[in-house]
């Protein structure tokens, strides 16, 4: 004799997650700014100065620009601003010069002074800052 019954198993249940607030991160699951990696980073990066590109030296030079330690904290303080902002790319405009910066590797890619400002166009920047 064959056995015609039908056998219905139990039906799948999702897991029951544990209730957080809104601002409570569950444990295990760092999310963006909070987790402690990214606290880290951020303090590593802001901590680093900025650098200048052999380019960037050369076109101050023959440009006479001159940067004082000041002006170079208020440039690194500038480049913090925009990586937390998540720019790459940034143009500073300080006083009488405009520097373009690769905000990841805090390098000043080239510099102009305000008398070579007129006229040109700043392409592949994705932010500015005026100092």
């Amino acid at each position: 004799m064959i056995d015609n019954s039908v056998l219905f198993p139990q039906p799948i249940q999702a897991p029951v997650r544990p209730r957080t607030t809104p601002n409570q991160v569950p444990q295990g699951q760092p999310a963006g700014s909070n987790s402690p990696f990214a606290q880290v980073l951020d303090q590593k990066i802001s901590g680093e100065p900025v650098r200048l590109s052999q380019h960037a030296q050369e076109r101050l030079r023959s440009r006479g620009i001159t940067l004082s330690e000041t002006d170079m904290k208020q440039l690194a303080g500038a480049v913090d601003s925009v990586a937390q902002k998540g720019g790459k790319e940034s143009l500073v405009l300080m006083g009488d010069a405009a520097l373009v910066v690769s905000v990841k590797n805090r390098t000043v890619v080239t510099a102009m002074d305000r008398q070579s400002l007129k006229g040109n166009v700043f392409t592949n920047i994705d932010s500015a800052v005026l100092l």
